[in-house]
């Protein structure tokens, strides 16, 4: 079967990049520049059953041995694509590879905690993912969420002020969502009610709470801190037995109830847009508004109800920052965030699950520019910091085909006028 589609040749594009990029790890890290010393990965992190606690192994041979594991998976994930299937495994694998070449290259001589290092990108990408539903119960009713960073910010500074009056980090998580909402209640009001451009108006609305927010901090939580801005952190739930679990246990079972929020939203959205009556309304307005209107939908009832919606679950998001990790409330502290969000809504072509692996993407590769300058290799952290975006790029362009925005995103409509 021959490739003739523009989104398969696209994808082939990708294959070749990654294949170029496993030929590049194979000649360099293992052939002309190998690291002269053992590199060692942990796979303990706290008091889980332990199978292997450090694995050791030479840097050369295994910069060779990743490299050829990435150059069969490309193989493979041609022939997959010549034949209709799935690459999605065959690439994942090969992208491991160039990772695991890189790692015991770079990290050659030192050691690398690699479960601390999963549990950690996981812990970076949990804002992200919850701006991500965020923006994509919006974008999916036809509503552009360009204020997903303000929602984030608000509901972190809410609920730190909130815990530290009340001295229960409990509180601070149920008062975030509120928070979130009363964001997105000036989005949808002057979006939907006014049809004011979504885009300026996301902007204008982050620059508001930038505002607001900075304000307070510096005239109320600084002078007043012990008060106003000592909040308690949510207690770590390890789940019984799974938590237990070798390297798995630490990285998905032994968290915050934030975490197991997160996964409890991704289900429910992932569930609602795709098998409720719900779902089925809100990609109707989002796609086709004037045709949802003729069965009886109200469009911008709906619409604002899901913008409200939509907010709540970033506020649980924005709670993270505070009460679900680092405590006391922060000058901007969410560092856009709700931007980068939006990137993992655009990546993951506004899928719940697309949008959740981007945003796995993003926190992982932070994490890991944060490890490895801990440990102290030689590589400028400003690089590393490019290494999402430059994934990305990559991806978009060729590996998950045509990216469309639903049809009537950011179209503002008005029953029987112009749309």
């Amino acid at each position: 079967m021959k490739i003739r589609s523009n989104v398969e040749k696209r994808r082939l594009q990708g294959i070749a990049i990654i294949t170029a990029l496993s030929s590049l790890s194979f000649l360099y890290f293992g052939i002309l520049k190998p690291g002269k010393e053992a590199t060692t990965f942990g796979f303990v992190l706290n008091d889980e059953w332990v199978i292997i606690k450090d694995w050791v192994i030479s840097s050369q041979t295994g910069a060779r041995i990743f490299s050829i594991t990435s150059l069969l998976a490309s193989a493979i994930a041609v022939l997959a694509l010549k034949k209709g299937r799935s690459i999605s495994v065959p690439v994942a694998v090969a992208s491991f590879g160039i990772l695991m070449s890189f790692l015991t290259w770079i990290a050659s001589g030192k050691f690398i905690p690699f479960t601390g290092l999963l549990q950690g990108g996981l812990l970076l990408s949990i804002p992200l993912i919850f701006g991500a539903m965020s923006g994509l119960v919006c974008e999916r009713s036809g509503v552009i969420n360009i204020a997903i960073e303000g929602q984030l910010l608000a509901s972190a500074f809410v609920s730190a002020v909130v815990a530290s009056l009340t001295d229960l980090a409990w509180w601070g998580l149920l008062a975030a969502p509120f928070a979130g909402a009363a964001i997105s209640y000036l989005l949808a009001t002057f979006a939907i009610k006014f049809s004011v451009d979504q885009v300026i108006l996301g902007f204008v609305i982050n620059v508001l709470v930038i505002g607001l927010t900075d304000y307070l901090y510096k005239k109320l939580l600084i002078p007043q801190q012990n008060t106003w801005n000592s909040p308690p952190l949510l207690e770590v739930v390890p789940i019984p037995i799974l938590s237990k679990i070798p390297v798995v246990g630490p990285i998905l079972f032994t968290h915050t109830i934030v975490v197991y929020l997160m996964v409890a939203i991704v289900s429910m959205v992932t569930f609602g847009l795709h098998k409720t009556k719900w779902g089925l309304r809100t990609r109707a307005v989002g796609e086709h508004p004037t045709a949802a209107d003729t069965v009886g939908i109200d469009v911008n009832k709906l619409r604002f109800r899901n913008v409200i919606f939509s907010g709540m679950i970033a506020g649980v998001g924005g709670a993270f920052y505070t009460v679900g990790s680092v405590g006391a409330f922060g000058k901007e502290m969410t560092a856009g965030a709700g931007f980068i969000a939006l990137a993992a809504l655009i990546f993951g072509k506004w899928s719940p699950i697309g949008a959740l692996f981007a945003a796995l993407l993003f926190g992982f590769a932070t994490n890991l520019q944060s490890t490895l300058s801990i440990i102290g290799v030689a590589i400028p952290s400003e690089f590393m910091l490019m290494v999402p975006y430059i994934a990305t790029i990559i991806a978009v362009t060729g590996l998950v085909g045509r990216v469309r925005a639903p049809a009537a995103d950011g179209i503002p409509y008005i029953r029987g006028g112009a749309h």
